[in-house]
């Protein structure tokens, strides 16, 4: 008879991510803990989002931590600025590259066109696309891998050409459905699929490839798939969860789409407040569970909780406020 599917409980998905994702303890400030917690990528579409996603998992973080000559930005899934580690850049770039050919041939058309035009030179990414005439349609190019950008977030990004990675796509792909896994599962085709803007089928066919190196899991929200290497890690049994983390609109322990957003955040209400229409706010953690929502402007950061805080959890919320490595910040954040 067929092994029945490993049940997990929403405890253990949640206590595995935030552990995997160096949620609950702070990794030391070096380069192998950068590229750690960038291990899914950090979402920087958002201003500086990913230099906050940092400070949540690495000690020391300074204002210039995501300029480390170790990360680079690309535009990654969902053609998202995303900050990664220089070595994974083909993971989360080449692993996106389509299988269907018309598309496949329009990245790689828009690649070439970007190279000539930029002759080894680096540009803003508005003017290659008025001179080429391609609007968005440039940012494409990035699954060959030959794309780097620099955006600070408040002028166009610029743009140069770099080789070729030497990896094929489906490799590629398998690495970065292991590194979704590892990260945010369990997971199925389908979520693989959305988070990496993977159409479908290649979706498929790599969860296909991966065989034996998963298992077939049971959850709250349904059966799904993690990684066979992760299986006692799921079974292990928790960690004290930190006191408290400000996680950036983004973040990768909150980037949820449809009954992933369940799982995390079971009040339907309350989900609307954190996955608004716009911009997400910033998802407060506490104890290991999202208990409300945040934003800031300038040195102002305002809290909107979804149940009253002890003394002791609120100094902590306050204390990881004024610890934010925010740059052109005169003074303490104040927390409203």
């Amino acid at each position: 008879m067929p092994t029945p599917p490993l049940e997990l409980t929403r405890a253990q998905i949640l206590a595995f991510r935030r552990r995997t994702g160096a949620l609950d303890e702070r990794l030391p400030r070096d380069t192998r803990s950068l590229r750690l917690a960038a291990w899914a990528g950090l979402t920087d579409s958002v201003p500086r989002a990913a230099l906050l996603s940092i400070h949540a998992r690495v000690e020391g973080t300074r204002p210039s931590s995501w300029e480390d000559r170790s990360l680079v930005q690309v535009w990654g899934p969902r053609l998202s600025v995303y900050v990664v580690s220089g070595r994974d850049r083909a993971i989360f770039t080449v692993g996106r590259h389509p299988d269907a050919p018309r598309r496949r041939e329009r990245a790689e058309d828009m690649a070439a066109r970007l190279e000539a035009f930029l002759g080894g030179r680096r540009a803003k990414d508005n003017e290659a696309q008025r001179e080429l005439g391609v609007g968005n349609a440039l940012k494409y190019a990035t699954t060959t891998g030959t794309v780097l950008i620099r955006w600070d977030g408040a002028r166009a990004p610029t743009v140069w050409t770099v080789p070729r990675p030497e990896i094929e796509a489906h490799e590629a792909r398998r690495e970065l459905a292991r590194r979704y896994l590892h990260i945010f599962g369990p997971a199925t085709p389908e979520t693989f699929s959305t988070w990496g803007g993977v159409a479908e089928p290649a979706a498929r066919a790599t969860f296909e490839a991966l065989g034996r190196s998963l298992t077939a899991v049971r959850t709250p929200i349904g059966d799904a798939w993690i990684l066979a290497s992760d299986e006692e890690g799921f079974r292990a049994p928790s960690r004290p969860p930190a006191a408290a983390r400000l996680l950036p609109s983004g973040d990768t322990y909150y980037l949820q789409w449809g009954a992933g957003r369940e799982l995390l955040v079971p009040d339907a209400g309350q989900r609307a407040e954190l996955w608004t229409s716009r911009v997400w706010p910033g998802a407060v953690l506490v104890g290991g569970e999202i208990v409300g929502t945040w934003r800031r402007a300038q040195a102002d950061l305002s809290l909107q909780l979804w149940r009253r805080l002890t003394k002791a959890q609120r100094d902590a919320v306050e204390a990881e406020a004024q610890s934010l490595p925010l740059p052109g910040i005169e003074g303490q954040v104040r927390v409203l």
